[in-house]
């Protein structure tokens, strides 16, 4: 049985040390849960959490859409995505926005110098839409499928 889709299911990514774990991880799970809202309930039209060693691990899950949470120092991916993503939201030198929904895999990185500023990269994330503009990119009518 099918549970990831690899154009609709967005893969959350954090660190997977303590540090990550006890910080970015509920940052992640407030994100899915806004995710998981939004999709109403539609089987593949929801987030999943996972560490940055299973992810890099896992080269398949490099196909779906990913937001790498927390920031270059303590998650793998977000230290990946910080060198190929532009910055399209910043406050204050201390949170982060990196993204890029136009090409063929979705990616983005919300991170800051600590775990207040990366709550509020992930706030902004929701708050400033870009969340809307991925979901919009992503979760599209598919002809001859049931969605």
């Amino acid at each position: 049985m099918k549970l990831i889709d690899t154009e609709e299911t967005i893969i959350l990514v954090t660190g997977t040390d303590i540090r990550a774990e006890e910080r970015d991880r509920p940052l992640a799970y407030r994100l899915k849960e806004e995710v998981d809202r939004r999709g109403a309930g539609q089987t593949f039209r929801r987030a999943v959490v996972v560490g940055d060693a299973w992810y890099l691990e896992n080269r398949i899950f490099h196909l779906n859409p990913t937001i790498a949470i927390g920031g270059p120092g303590v998650n793998g991916v977000a230290q990946l995505f910080s060198d190929q993503l532009p910055t399209i939201w910043s406050q204050d030198e201390r949170s982060f926005i990196q993204a890029d929904f136009d090409g063929d895999v979705k990616r983005a990185t919300l991170w800051g110098m600590d775990r207040a500023a990366t709550a509020v990269a992930v706030d902004a994330f929701v708050i400033h839409q870009f969340l809307d503009e991925l979901l919009a990119k992503i979760w599209r009518w598919r002809t001859g499928v049931l969605v």
